[in-house]
């Protein structure tokens, strides 16, 4: 009988036949940024946000439409984004250096005294577009005075910076090392000058002061570039003493607390002679054991530090032995 073959051969061309649930194609949407951000800076309102990586059928996104950034006033009957988005400014977004991450940035002249709100949305590679991003409200004020005649110089304790500008403006204050070009913040402060002692000697230092009010910032300005060189000297030793002892005189003072100090120098004059160097020691003390009896001996101490800088000499202590 061939009826069995028939009946296999019918349900294995049932089986190549079947057609399930038809694939639509993927709409390419993005889904929406939630990063953006706004701040006022000089004369201008820079922004910054970031492309997202997914569309909302959870497919990667790559390529962008279009971008629709638009900053404008709220409408005085409450926000309602269809009113604000036609009133608002198209802002426009160059090509980045990282496709990815978005800074750009609009002029606030139009804006001042006004409260704004900044939106995008992104188009996908079939114009189809996101839903709008986390809305930034920014109150516009009038531009801040970036400060004025930054200047650094190297002292004892590290470098300071100094600057002009309106009386209790608060800064930050920036700092680039070398050929660094983004530089770093070392502080925030209310006024001129500020003391970095974290720099080193023989580095290459840049200043960037900042001027701030609320959420309001000024352009930035910055110093020459600075290279801090160990010109300082140790300071004066104090409290020398000469002390008569058997067959020396004993000599002592403060010790220097610098962190570079390397040691002392010794002077001495025999009667009222001229000073001469006696000894180079690393520690506050010294005994003299090349004396006479009968002499009168003067004595003087400076300090030295790693650089060779030296400090001028301290008052004179004397003594003779009987």
């Amino acid at each position: 009988m061939r009826w069995p073959v028939v009946v296999l051969a019918f349900l294995g061309m049932c089986g190549c036949g079947y057609i399930g649930e038809p694939l639509y194609p993927a709409l390419n949407i993005p889904v929406p940024i939630i990063d953006l951000a706004a701040v006022e800076r000089g004369g201008k309102l820079e922004i910054s946000f970031t492309i997202p990586a997914l569309t909302t059928e959870g497919m990667a996104v790559k390529t962008v439409g279009a971008i629709d950034l638009r900053v404008g006033p709220s409408n005085p009957g409450g926000f309602k984004p269809d009113e604000w988005a036609a009133g608002a400014r198209r802002v426009a977004v160059t090509s980045p250096e990282n496709p990815r991450n978005i800074q750009t940035s609009t002029p606030i002249q139009d804006f001042i005294g006004k409260e704004v709100i900044a939106g995008v949305r992104i188009a996908g590679s079939k114009g189809r577009y996101s839903a709008w991003s986390n809305l930034v409200t920014v109150p516009i004020e009038a531009p801040l005075p970036a400060p004025a005649d930054v200047a650094a110089e190297a002292v004892p304790e590290g470098v300071r910076v100094q600057w002009s500008g309106p009386a209790g403006t608060k800064v930050r204050i920036f700092r680039a090392t070398g050929d660094d070009t983004k530089p770093v913040q070392l502080a925030a402060a209310d006024g001129s000058p500020y003391l970095d002692t974290t720099a080193e000697y023989g580095k290459t230092y840049t200043y960037y002061v900042q001027a701030m009010h609320d959420k309001t910032e000024s352009d930035v300005a910055e110093s020459k570039p600075l290279t801090p060189k160990d010109t300082f000297a140790p300071a004066v030793p104090v409290g020398l003493t000469a002390s008569a002892a058997v067959s020396s005189i004993e000599l002592a003072w403060e010790r220097d607390t610098e962190p570079d100090l390397k040691g002392y120098h010794i002077f001495r004059a025999a009667g009222d002679g001229p000073f001469e160097l006696l000894a180079a020691v690393d520690v506050p003390s010294y005994s003299d054991t090349k004396v006479e009896a009968g002499k009168r001996y003067r004595y003087q101490v400076t300090a030295f530090d790693q650089a060779g800088n030296e400090s001028k000499p301290s008052a004179e202590a004397s003594a003779a032995l009987p």
